[in-house]
């Protein structure tokens, strides 16, 4: 394990991701961004900073009704390719020439930012058993069963999923294992509210429905 921290310490520093984000964002650089081109500009950072990207809207009061199924697909591919031990992020050819507007992605930005700047300037590499390629593998699981909440048009449901993976996609992002480690506790408590709100709204249903027939 201390091998591992080693190397990770030996890395040499990355331009920030906040200050990539701001680059993409930028007005010059065209009207509209695919997400291809989003993932070209990430290179091997793509997996925990498509995880970040896509799922930060889902708790940014920015976006408009419907927008978790949305995001929730690149998410779910996420979690399949780190599931079979991919090292790079592939994308279908109709999902990477998907484009949406650049301002909207500086929205997010906007908002994200000052978020995302605090978090670089205390993250580093540290518990590096949960940013070995096998555990992201393992990781790959919990993202999928987060991803499927994020499909699901109950309201407000995709925030608590939409915290916990960005959390995830900012450890992954920045090798941090503290920062995996807290979005994984934050995915388990985003299952067990989704659970229990279900199951609560199953039980009014029946409910509603012996009140209906009897």
């Amino acid at each position: 394990m201390a091998d591992l921290a080693a190397a990770a310490l030996r890395e040499p520093r990355r331009q920030a991701f906040s200050s990539l984000l701001r680059e993409l964002a930028e007005p010059g650089r065209g009207e509209r961004v695919t997400v291809g081109e989003i993932v070209a500009a990430l290179g091997d950072r793509a997996f925990g900073a498509v995880l970040l990207i896509f799922a930060a809207p889902n708790i940014l009061p920015v976006t408009l009704p419907g927008t978790s199924s949305v995001t929730a697909l690149p998410i779910l591919l996420v979690g399949i390719q780190l599931l079979l031990g991919w090292r790079r992020l592939h994308l279908p050819g109709a999902l990477a020439r998907r484009s949406f507007l650049r301002r909207q992605l500086a929205v997010v930005v906007e908002r994200l930012g000052p978020w995302l700047e605090r978090a670089e300037r205390v993250a580093r590499p540290r518990l590096p058993v949960l940013t070995t390629p096998l555990a992201e593998r393992l990781i790959g699981a919990p993202i999928l069963v987060l991803s499927a909440i994020l499909f699901l048009p109950l309201p407000l449901s995709n925030i608590p999923p939409g915290i916990a993976l960005s959390i995830l996609g900012f450890g992954l992002l920045e090798r941090d294992g503290g920062f995996v480690l807290a979005g994984l506790g934050a995915g388990g408590l985003a299952v067990y509210v989704f659970s229990t709100v279900t199951a609560g709204l199953v039980e009014l249903g029946f409910v509603a429905l012996r009140a209906a027939l009897f």
